[in-house]
C-alpha cells in the first residue's frame, strides 16, 4: 500500500495543540495513521450536496471521531494527499465552516 502525504493547516495544529493531554497524544496518532490508512474503519465520509474541489483536485471529505472530537480532513487520491483542516468537540461542532477550512488549506 503506497503512503500518503499528511499537511496539517496551521489552525488545526494550533487545535490540537489546545486539546487536554490524552486526547492531544491519541489525535497526533490517528493522524499519523492516516499516512498508511486515510479511510479507516471509524472514518466517515461527509455527506455534502456538491463536489468540492480541493487545490484543482476532487477530494473527498472525511472526519475521524476521537471520544467527543472530530478530526475532519480532506483524501486527494490523485496526488496521495490527506490535508486535517480541524480538530473540533462535537457537540456544538457542525461542520458549516468546511468551505472556509478548505479554503485555509490551499
Amino acid at each position: 500500500m503506497s503512503q500518503y502525504q499528511i499537511f496539517v493547516t496551521p489552525s488545526a495544529l494550533r487545535e490540537i495543540k489546545q486539546l487536554p493531554g490524552h486526547v492531544r497524544q491519541r489525535a497526533r496518532r490517528a493522524i499519523g495513521d492516516l499516512q498508511d490508512n486515510p479511510r479507516p474503519p471509524s472514518s466517515t465520509a461527509l455527506d455534502l450536496s456538491e463536489s468540492l474541489p480541493h487545490r484543482g483536485l476532487e477530494c473527498e471529505v472525511r472526519r475521524l471521531r476521537l471520544e467527543k472530537w472530530r478530526i475532519v480532513y480532506t483524501v486527494t487520491e490523485a496526488v496521495k494527499v490527506v490535508d486535517v483542516l480541524a480538530v473540533r468537540r462535537r457537540p456544538p461542532y457542525d461542520y458549516g465552516d468546511l468551505q472556509q477550512l478548505l479554503g485555509e488549506a490551499e
